[in-house]
């Protein structure tokens, strides 16, 4: 079991995270692998005042929840297994290279790129700037364009 491999996506609720969490659990199903989704709850700027701040921070992790059990219903619909379901707190990168390090099944980071917008998405733009998205373990990375049909995808994978 040590030698299993998991593709781990980022979960937000987005087009594109939905794509790519189609893209994992097609690969996962066809190479005997697993998926886990990571949700990113970023710090906000605004400061704790009467409870404004952890009221924020419910509801984001309300929203994280929501998110991840939507592509987690997706993902078993296709591989017949539950994902594997990650809450992390912080910036994205940084909880997304603690991962990556801490997991040694993690095998291969997939990520979508923004079907509509100013660009790749953030993640997916770091990357491509070599912003040291990875720590000690480096993985290879999928980038799954947004729009990709389902037919395509299974074509792919």
């Amino acid at each position: 079991m040590a030698n299993m491999r998991k593709f781990l996506l980022i979960g937000d609720g987005s087009e594109e995270s939905a794509a790519a969490a189609r893209y994992a659990a097609h690969r996962a199903n066809n190479t005997g692998g697993k998926v886990a989704v990571l949700a990113v709850i970023e710090p906000t700027s605004v400061e704790p005042w009467l409870g404004v701040g952890e009221t924020m921070r419910r509801e984001a992790m309300e929203e994280a929840e929501a998110a991840l059990e939507s592509l987690a219903e997706d993902i078993e619909g296709i591989t017949g297994e539950r994902p594997e379901l990650l809450v992390r707190e912080g910036e994205a990168i940084h909880c997304i290279r603690k991962l990556i390090e801490d997991d040694e099944s993690i095998s291969i980071l997939v990520l979508g790129s923004a079907v509509k917008g100013d660009g790749p998405g953030p993640l997916v733009t770091s990357l491509s700037r070599g912003r040291g998205l990875f720590g000690e373990r480096a993985i290879p990375v999928t980038v799954v364009p947004g729009d990709l049909s389902e037919e395509t995808i299974k074509a792919l994978t």
